[in-house]
């Protein structure tokens, strides 16, 4: 029975870190169900246990954060946004700029994923009509809402999971990682440049055709309100959870709008994949598995290395699961190094992160192909020096 649990523990996490199932039609958000009903089935636990396991503030979090995020891209905002940050350009290095801080700014304030599934067919559309190389464009977008996001708690789903975990205010988070965010977004503009000739350009060469889509200005207007709103919340140390929920809450009251139009771009299967990845950990601290990796975390430097690895073999919302009940809750340098390292480790390869992943789908959908080794290419310095700069500026300065 025991060699079974350690199995199915096992082969659980192989198949969050593939992404899919061999042979069969399952995503992660299936995977980590499954894999929890297993161990309910194996007798590790009862239904009581693992319903106590799921953190409910981190999933109302989550929904709250995609609503605001679904209400703004309703209303046309993103489109907005875009189209604001490129008007002032006429350059391809202009463009690369543009949209790195665009991206990035965005990324900390929703979430990243989000941001990638938006932006993503937008660039394509701007650099199709541009004749340009999307390649350098579509790694920018990427690399950015992943490097943007590591500023607040609000960025990404991990940032969420380890808000819950160490009560570090948002304010607090914000100081100590926006400027390390800003500093990497910099990093990633220079980097670019080296790696693609054809984006160094600052000449005015670009005439930006009319871009076309539709505004919904009241509904615009009320959730730039309620978002500001929200945003001041988080900064006079309203629970995130709560702040959130009623902001949804109040979101869905509208006349105009149908709740579904808001409802469907609610990544349920994140909000299951939590679920079920709540209750995977709590079998496999049962199990004692954990202690294997006690050995290799002592030090912040070896939290650092451990946090890379397992990003890149579980994904990052699984590592941190994995790891955070080895980091003491005063401890908030640490909990802000978890952070970091786990979702900058996402730019290392293109299966790091689901906002790669989502950028790559999308460009192939269009016709293009953003390669392991075009990713790869540029992630593995990308990464090397932002966790360089994570750990001087966490443990140096």
């Amino acid at each position: 029975m025991i060699l079974l649990r350690y199995i199915v523990i096992g082969l659980t996490y192989v198949g969050l870190g593939l992404g899919y199932a061999p042979g069969l039609r399952m995503n992660r958000a299936t995977i980590a169900l499954v894999g929890a009903a297993l161990l309910l089935a194996l007798g590790l636990m009862d239904l009581q246990t693992a319903w106590d396991a799921i953190d409910y503030k981190t999933l109302i979090f989550l929904f709250g954060m995609m609503i605001v995020s679904a209400s703004l891209a309703v209303a046309g905002f993103f489109q907005l946004s875009l189209d604001y940050l490129v008007r002032w350009t006429r350059s391809p290095f202009g463009l690369i700029v543009a949209l790195s801080l665009g991206s990035g700014i965005l990324s900390a304030l929703f979430l990243n994923d989000t941001i990638a599934l938006i932006l993503t067919p937008l660039v394509l559309g701007l650099t199709e009509s541009l004749s340009l190389n999307p390649i350098p464009y579509l790694l920018a977008l990427a690399s950015a809402t992943n490097i943007g996001s590591v500023a607040t708690i609000s960025g990404n789903p991990q940032n969420i999971l380890i808000g819950s975990f160490s009560g570090i205010g948002y304010l607090s988070f914000a100081k100590s990682l926006a400027p390390l965010a800003i500093a990497g977004l910099v990093i990633q503009i220079g980097l670019l440049w080296l790696l693609y000739p054809d984006v160094r350009s600052t000449s005015a060469s670009l005439s930006l055709p009319p871009q076309r889509y539709r505004i919904l200005k009241p509904l615009l207007a009320k959730s730039l309100t309620i978002t500001a709103c929200l945003l001041i919340a988080f900064l006079i140390g309203v629970p995130p959870a709560e702040a959130t929920l009623i902001a949804a809450g109040l979101l869905f009251v509208t006349r105009r709008i149908k709740p579904e139009r808001f409802l469907q771009k609610v990544d349920w299967d994140l909000l299951v994949m939590f679920a079920g990845l709540f209750v995977l950990t709590e079998g496999v601290q049962k199990l004692g598995s954990l202690d294997w990796f006690s050995q290799f975390v002592h030090t912040p430097f070896s939290i650092l290395s451990v946090t890379v690895i397992l990003s890149n073999l579980v994904s990052n919302v699984p590592a941190v699961l994995l790891l955070h009940s080895f980091v003491p809750k005063p401890d908030d340098r640490t909990w802000l190094l978890l952070a970091a390292a786990s979702t900058l480790a996402g730019n290392l390869t293109l299966l790091g992160s689901v906002a790669n992943l989502i950028v790559a789908e999308a460009a192939a959908k269009r016709g293009y192909r953003l390669s392991f080794i075009d990713h790869l290419r540029f992630g593995v310095p990308i990464t090397a020096v932002t966790l360089i700069l994570t750990y001087v500026w966490l443990y140096v300065f």
